[in-house]
């Protein structure tokens, strides 16, 4: 938390300067000035960071926002957004994603591509894994996602989702568990096309400040395996829900709970649903845990201490499971955070959240500190 204090600190102070007009216009535009007149908004956007799996993570990020109805106040913000950075543990990503809302939003669009380089330790598989077995492998992954959904009828939408994903893997240690294991299925990786439904229901109030209404998102992936991989077939499924809540102007109660699976004969292990991310169970190292499927909820309080700064705190529990869901082993996730919001209209700002979740006999209680641009969901 002294992270985040400092930045308020900060932040107050360089309100304080831009007031004596000593901050560049440009700048001022971008993070400071509030502006209600439905136009374009770019932000660029240093990326410093930290989380279990990648440790101190630098580069940059663009977010360039848009309406594509100005005269419709219905019509949702569209975005184009890209990143680049690079960890203290030898990682790097780069990733360009678009969101584009049509006028009334009648259709919505999205697509991304994206490209890691993610050495990282693998644990094994299971709701039980121990960080002693920690098996540092070599990843990268090329990734392809497209998507799109139409207004069928009042609030629901009705679409596809396609892509392709080619990963491959190295492990450093060949005695490790990645290389030993027999819970590990395809270790080299391998390369797929997906496509499937999508089902969207979607009353909130906002995209991306939402303060009352109901999103539940549904899609299936069929995907078929290519070049090398062509034997695979299989499926993904997820479904996510959230609710949020108007306790008052400045207090806002959200929900969101989350079900995916992995369907078919096999289980490559790296489409197996996986537990901890800066989204969902904020707290875990990404990939602690992964099994056939995972659920997961978590409930977040949201404070709007003014037009600029809120505070949140939030409380989750999730699992890993083979085939049978075990209420007894769920494990905990909660933490708190603060929001800067940089766009006053659309409602964009960043995000800092602290999340803590399960000490393991022998280990230290995991934790991880995330910085990221918007809510958490």
């Amino acid at each position: 938390m002294k992270k985040i204090l400092t930045l308020i600190l900060i932040t107050s102070a360089i309100q304080s300067v831009q007031a004596q007009k000593i901050i560049p216009k440009f700048i001022r535009r971008m993070y400071f000035e509030k502006d209600t007149s439905k136009r374009g908004s770019f932000v660029v956007l240093p990326v410093l960071t930290s989380a279990p799996e990648t440790g101190v993570e630098v580069g940059g990020a663009a977010l360039y926002s848009f309406y594509t109805d100005t005269i419709n106040h219905e019509t949702r913000v569209s975005n184009i957004y890209g990143y680049a950075t690079i960890t203290a543990k030898g990682q790097n990503r780069l990733n360009l994603s678009t969101s584009r809302w049509t006028s009334k939003n009648k259709y919505h669009y999205s697509a991304a591509i994206g490209y890691i380089n993610f050495p990282a330790d693998f644990y094994g598989i299971g709701n039980n894994t121990r960080k002693a077995d920690a098996d540092h492998v070599g990843e990268k992954r090329y990734k392809l996602t497209l998507a799109a959904e139409k207004l069928m009828a009042k609030n629901l939408y009705v679409g596809f989702v396609a892509g392709g994903l080619n990963y491959t893997y190295k492990p450093e240690n060949t005695t490790g568990i990645f290389s030993t294991s027999n819970l590990v299925e395809d270790r080299s990786g391998g390369a797929f096309a997906y496509i499937g439904p999508s089902l969207t229901f979607d009353n909130r109030n906002n995209n991306t400040y939402t303060t009352k209404g109901i999103s539940v998102n549904a899609y299936f992936n069929a995907m078929q395996g290519i070049f090398g991989n062509n034997s695979y077939k299989g499926g993904f499924f997820n479904i996510e829900y959230t609710q949020f809540f108007s306790l008052s102007k400045t207090f806002v109660l959200a929900f969101d709970v989350q079900e995916q699976s992995l369907v078919g004969g096999r289980s490559p292990f790296y489409l197996l649903p996986q537990m901890g991310s800066d989204e969902m169970m904020r707290g875990y190292y990404g990939g602690r845990y992964r099994d056939r499927n995972y659920i997961a909820g978590q409930t977040e309080l949201r404070y709007r201490i003014n037009e600029r700064f809120g505070l949140v705190g939030f409380l989750g529990t999730g699992e890993v499971f083979h085939t049978s869901f075990d209420i007894n082993t769920l494990k905990p996730n909660y933490g708190g955070g603060v929001r800067y919001f940089f766009d006053i209209e659309k409602g964009l700002s960043v995000r800092l959240d602290y999340g803590m979740g399960q000490k393991a006999p022998g280990e230290q209680r995991q934790s991880g500190f995330y910085i990221g641009l918007g809510q958490a969901f």
